[in-house]
């Protein structure tokens, strides 16, 4: 498509925007809510809303070339994600459950299933790609460093007893003769058919023509009834046309249109950057001195006002409230000198305020809490709303209306360039000049006034400041004299940080739950589909850990413990979420780190490593397997050796310290949780996922997708829908066990004339144990003993609500 109509694209989902945005910010606050269906169906509708924009504006993004459009639709696109995570947050609050069905909502948008899919921007990878070749270019070296310094084993011949001698040499011989034998029958029945033929008469003939014909015309009726019957179902759209399985080239030309657009993106990236710097040291020579002496004139000017207004010079503002920013508002010199002493008076009257006066607060504080909360529900304040106001407001400005005729490449505009700029230099200037000012001004008091109170009054509230911060603590880095690339080689060496395997988060296929929303309204609650479980770490993991700006100000996400059965992709998801946002993959499981860095100093500079490289090459991901061995209720004695539970007290420390801006995210993975002390386990980890067996729709689209992959081949002697059935109960883990033992090499070469079939899936099925179904209740039954799945069953049985009342009333008799 060309950039007109990725500019449409953005104008139309900048009109979706705008209407979301004055709907969630009315110019009267909103009534609260005392219907919770109803405040969640207005949160769900928001959600959906919200990530169709998100849909939209990740396509522009990832087609326009105009450098400084995209700037613009970048911020909006980090607002966006940061509000579609702020209202799944709100959704999990109100509703108690990370999974959510919005059949209803989806009806009335007239949207499919597919369209609340969380599209993963490409921006995470094709903008940090050189920072992503050198790193992996790193890791492959120092992999390459320690295979070549181990010790090659010498190559030994393997000791064999005289009894495996002789069993080899008889299966060996026995396939020689069998072999001969074959060969012998078939020359045997060569023989006999020569000496069988006879001259056949003219009623043999006439047999014989007869029975061609009926094996003839019969294959042919069967043909054409076959050729009429895919006709019928591709006219009913129940099968695809075979034209469109194979890629049309008009969709070859526009995936190499959309491959020139990237390409120019960097080109045209390389050149606005180089006007950046051209049009600013432009306007520094040109303008730097004009401005600057402007702004002293001006200063001066205000200073000789406020001396005729008052009496005496002012005080200069502070850096920290704007220096001479405050001047050139337009207010009076008074109003100015009242606002500084105004401001003076807070800051003296800010002291620590006595215990009766704090009594007080956390009372009226507690009624205004119970006020709000029989006043019904709201909205949570945004921390994305004013930055997308902002871009809206940009869009409206700037690009919405703007003639681009002249424009047809899309390169940056320069005059937008010097309006940026501008201000950017002005600021510096600014603060220069309010340097040299603040010196004038207190020369010109010397002279005049004979005031030298000023200054010692703000050396000391700085010397204050600078004693306050010293009673931070710092953490203690234990490995300052030493290189990031000497600590990333240790923890290769060491086995705690690995090379994620190269696979998508596409790739753990599943299907929409489309009973989900029927299931809940009959008081039973659902099992995730794995479409469900792909979604939701979408959100929690991948868009955090691939936008700064989403880490810092959405809800924040330390860890992620993902429980389910063995073989349903736990660790694939892990090294999908690595991939999809080139983070660095760290493990910290019981059994990696057993035996290394022992001790409590030991520990102590393994974690401080991990977490020291995991910041510095960030986005990370710490992987911990068996998650539940940390919190073992009773180690089982075959484990003791290995001290499963020797970060159980130092990890949760090393945990609190991940802030906002530390795009670090813990992800433990248990096929067993049961074991361990779920207490300390929803301590450690704030979100838990339950990963349930695959429903029957999930099964055909594996079952299919996998045998493909394999090199089978999908035809109507293959019935997959029976074998979707039969497998209820099996992972995606067992079905590509099963697949790869079926669909071998020489499997493969026979399809052409003996098709794949069902029954050959059967006997390598029954031969592995499934997940039963008292298993996955075990599991539901554990997962309603976390904190949200409690809460999920008191709102289900109706004492949601009251719980929080009677504590408080609670309270209120112990104050009494």
């Amino acid at each position: 498509m060309s950039q007109r109509t990725y500019n449409q694209l953005w104008a139309d989902a900048q009109l979706e925007l705008s209407r979301l945005l004055t709907e969630e910010l009315p110019a009267e606050p909103l009534r609260p809510e005392k219907d919770r269906v109803v405040f969640f169906q207005r949160l769900a509708m928001l959600y959906v809303r919200y990530i169709q924009i998100f849909r939209q504006l990740e396509t522009v993004y990832d087609q326009v070339v105009h450098p400084q459009k995209r700037r613009v639709i970048r911020a909006i696109v980090d607002g966006v994600m940061g509000r579609v995570l702020e209202l799944k947050n709100e959704m999990v609050e109100k509703e108690f459950s990370e999974y959510h069905y919005m059949d209803d909502v989806l009806h009335d948008l007239k949207l499919l299933p597919t369209d609340l899919e969380i599209p993963i921007p490409r921006y995470f990878i094709s903008e940090r790609n050189k920072e992503l070749q050198e790193r992996k270019a790193m890791l492959t070296e120092i992999l390459k460093m320690v295979e070549d310094t181990g010790i090659p084993e010498p190559l030994m011949a393997k000791d064999m007893s005289q009894e495996e001698a002789i069993k080899i040499i008889q299966v060996l011989e026995r396939a020689r003769q069998g072999r001969q034998r074959a060969k012998l029958n078939v020359e045997s029945r060569n023989m006999n058919r020569m000496y069988r033929t006879k001259d056949p008469g003219t009623a043999e003939i006439e047999l014989a023509s007869v029975c061609i014909q009926k094996v003839w015309r019969g294959y042919i009726q069967r043909k054409r009834a076959k050729i009429d019957r895919e006709e019928e179902m591709i006219f009913l759209g129940m099968v695809m046309d075979p034209k469109y399985q194979v890629p049309h080239p008009t969709e070859i030309a526009a995936q190499a249109s959309a491959d020139l657009s990237r390409t120019k993106q960097e080109e045209y990236e390389e050149d606005y950057l180089k006007s950046v710097v051209a049009v600013t040291n432009q306007i520094r020579d040109l303008e730097a001195h004009d401005m600057s002496k402007t702004m002293k004139e001006q200063i001066r000017q205000w200073f000789i006002e406020c001396r005729d207004a008052t009496g005496s010079f002012p005080d200069y503002p502070d850096e920290e409230d704007g220096g001479s920013l405050l001047i050139f508002a337009e207010k009076d010199p008074q109003q100015l000198r009242e606002e500084i002493a105004a401001k003076e008076e807070e800051d003296s009257n800010n002291k620590p305020k006595g215990k009766d006066e704090k009594k007080d607060g956390k009372k009226d504080k507690g009624k205004d809490e119970e006020e709000e909360e029989e006043a019904g529900l709201k909205m949570l304040p945004s921390a994305f709303l004013s930055d997308l106001e902002v871009g809206n407001k940009t869009f409206a400005d700037f690009w919405k209306s703007r003639n681009e005729l002249q424009n047809f490449n899309q390169r940056h505009e320069v005059e937008l360039i010097k309006e940026l700029k501008r201000a950017d230099i002005e600021a510096e200037i600014r603060l220069q000049v309010d340097e040299q000012m603040r010196q004038e001004l207190a020369e010109w008091k010397l002279a005049v006034d004979k005031d030298k109170g000023g200054k010692t009054k703000g050396n000391a509230k700085k010397k204050k400041g600078s004693k306050s911060g010293k009673k931070k603590k710092k953490e203690k880095d234990l490995t300052a004299d030493r290189t990031l690339e000497s600590l990333c080689q240790e923890l290769v060496e060491q086995g705690l940080m690995k090379k994620a395997n190269h696979v998508r988060l596409e790739d753990y296929m599943g299907d929409y739950s489309y009973l989900g929303t029927t299931l809940r309204q009959n008081d039973i609650e659902p099992m995730p589909s794995l479409s469900d479980v792909r979604q939701v770490l979408a959100l929690y993991a991948i868009l955090p850990l691939g936008s700064q700006v989403v880490h810092e100000k959405a809800p924040l996400i330390k860890a992620i413990l993902l429980a389910g059965p063995a073989g349903v992709g736990k660790k694939m998801l892990i090294h999908a979420i690595c991939q999809e946002t080139g983070a660095n993959l760290f493990d910290l499981s019981p059994l990696n780190t057993a035996g290394k860095y022992p001790g409590k100093n030991g520990l102590a500079m393994m974690l401080h490593m991990v977490f020291k490289v995991a910041r510095l090459l960030q986005p990370s991901v710490i992987w911990i397997e068996d998650a539940e061995k940390m919190f073992y209720k009773k180690v089982p004695k075959e484990e003791k050796e290995l001290e499963p539970k020797r970060l159980k007290k130092d990890l949760p420390k090393s945990l609190k310290l991940i802030k906002g801006e530390d795009r670090v995210l813990i992800i433990g993975t248990s096929k067993d949780p049961q074991a361990a002390d779920i207490k300390s386990l929803c301590k450690m980890y704030s979100k838990i996922i339950l990963i349930p067996r695959p429903d029957y729709g999930s099964r055909h689209i594996l079952l299919k997708q996998l045998i493909k992959k394999q090199g089978g081949v999908i035809t109507k002697a293959l019935d997959l829908s029976s074998l979707a059935k039969i497998s209820d109960g099996y992972t995606p883990g067992h079905m590509v066990k099963v697949i790869q033992s079926v669909v071998t090499k020489r499997r493969i070469l026979q399809q052409a004339n003996r098709p794949l079939t069902a029954a050959e899936f059967v006997a390598p099925l029954a031969k592995i144990d499934p997940v039963f179904q008292e298993e996955e209740e075990a599991l539901k039954n554990w997962y309603a003993k976390t904190p949200l799945g409690k809460k999920r069953i008191k709102a289900a049985t109706g004492n949601e609500e009251e719980a929080p009342v009677k504590g408080k009333d609670a309270k209120k008799k112990g104050k009494k």
